[in-house]
């Protein structure tokens, strides 16, 4: 140990924490839970017979695999490792340490939070509720093709909400949609979501006609319209009116967003082959890395059926739980 340094542990996350809010500025809350981790790693140590003066690269290794062992989400240890990193680097500066054994280990990273989706089934159970929730026939039909042109074409809520009539006349068999950045792509229609954009279209026309011939009202040039300020169907309305319809669906609403059904599109497209890269064209992704999350969705996906369906499998799952272990894998 240098000249210098603390006498215990203790003083060293004292001396780190004083000079985090002396030169950072940091917030209190920061501070506390750099207290709180480091003490941790202090009394680790301690039952080792080791401290924050001796602790080399293997000892600080070794506890990571230990928070890892003890079942602590990988957020939960990155935040340890920072920690450690803070303190080691403050005493290399301070001159208490002649190396920093934290430098070169890398963090655990985050887990990567994989989107939830939605069986083919509920689907089906939201397409089914959309045709038959609102409070008016004309409500219902807009709220059917809502819904089907959703599920038929991935696009971004905004996108969906904001769609210009003049892109679905004609019945047509592509929709053209603006996208992020501007950008344009085409997204083909199923035959049920070209039925139901029809069928909206009409009552959506003869409502507009009548409100022109009784109001002078002016033509409202969304495909989606509505009295509020931006002219059309907000997200904010799109996104409660998908939680009525789970309800009326029988789906837990916590599963159902217009992004699940989003990822619904692309999970179901994927698992029934369609490439990677005619996904990332459809959603409108700029980076292939982005579409790539769906692979470990239905990946997770396949594990589970395997888990479920596979004789061997569910004899596993039933001979751990006659001897309260957990199944391996």
């Amino acid at each position: 140990m240098s000249m210098g340094a603390p006498a215990t542990d203790h003083r060293w996350i004292a001396s780190l924490l004083d000079a985090q809010a002396a030169e950072l500025g940091a917030a209190t809350n920061t501070l506390l839970a750099y207290g709180r981790d480091l003490k941790d790693f202090a009394e680790w140590l301690a039952g080792r017979g080791s401290g924050f003066a001796e602790a080399g690269r293997e000892t600080v290794e070794a506890y990571l695999v230990w928070l890892d062992a003890q079942g602590l989400a990988k957020s939960t240890r990155a935040r340890r490792l920072s920690a450690i990193r803070q303190l080691y680097r403050f005493a290399f500066e301070e001159g208490w340490r002649a190396d920093n054994p934290a430098i070169q280990i890398k963090g655990p990273g985050r887990d990567q939070k994989l989107p939830k989706t939605l069986e083919v089934t509920e689907v089906d159970r939201l397409l089914e509720a959309a045709r038959h929730s609102g409070r008016s026939p004309q409500d219902r039909l807009r709220n059917s093709c809502l819904m089907e042109l959703l599920y038929a074409t991935g696009i971004r809520v905004t996108e969906l909400v904001s769609l210009p009539v003049t892109a679905a006349r004609g019945d047509p068999r592509m929709l053209l949609v603006a996208g992020k950045g501007g950008k344009e792509r085409m997204v083909p229609l199923s035959p049920p979501a070209r039925a139901a954009l029809r069928d909206w279209l009409q009552a959506r026309d003869a409502a507009e006609d009548t409100a022109k011939a009784e109001k002078g009202a002016a033509p409202s040039r969304f495909l989606f319209p509505s009295r509020g300020k931006s002219g059309h169907l907000t997200r904010h309305r799109f996104y409660l009116l998908i939680k009525e319809l789970a309800v009326a669906a029988g789906v837990s609403p916590a599963k159902v967003t217009p992004h699940t059904l989003r990822h619904a599109f692309a999970t179901h497209l994927l698992a029934n082959g369609a490439d990677l890269r005619s996904i990332q064209t459809l959603l409108g992704h700029a980076d292939i890395s982005t579409t790539e999350i769906y692979t470990h969705v239905l990946d997770e996906r396949l594990s589970e059926l395997v888990l479920e369906h596979h004789p061997l499998a569910r004899d596993a799952v039933k001979t751990a739980r006659g001897s309260g272990k957990k199944p391996a894998g």
